[in-house]
C-alpha cells in the first residue's frame, strides 16, 4: 500500500507540479516562489469576493432602512 501511494506521489510531482517548475524556469525564479505566489493569489481573490459580498449586503440593508415602500399616500 505504501508503495502505491509513493508511486502516485511521484507521478503527481513529476507531471502535475511541473507547471510551476516550467514557469519558474522561464521567469528565472525558484519554483517555490511561484507556488507561493499562486497560494497567496488564491487567498487574496477569495477574500476580495467575500468583502464585496459583505459590502453589497450592508448596502442593500441600508437601502431598505432608508427607502421604505408605502402602499398609499395616507400612510404618512
Amino acid at each position: 500500500m505504501s508503495n502505491f501511494i509513493s508511486d502516485i506521489r511521484y507521478y503527481l510531482e513529476k507531471h502535475g507540479f511541473y507547471v510551476s517548475t516550467r514557469m519558474a524556469d522561464k521567469l528565472g525564479m525558484r519554483a517555490k516562489n511561484v507556488r507561493l505566489f499562486f497560494i497567496y493569489a488564491s487567498f487574496f481573490t477569495m477574500g476580495v469576493g467575500f468583502i464585496v459580498y459583505l459590502v453589497l449586503a450592508f448596502w442593500l440593508k441600508l437601502k431598505d432602512l432608508i427607502y421604505t415602500k408605502r402602499t398609499s399616500v395616507f400612510d404618512l
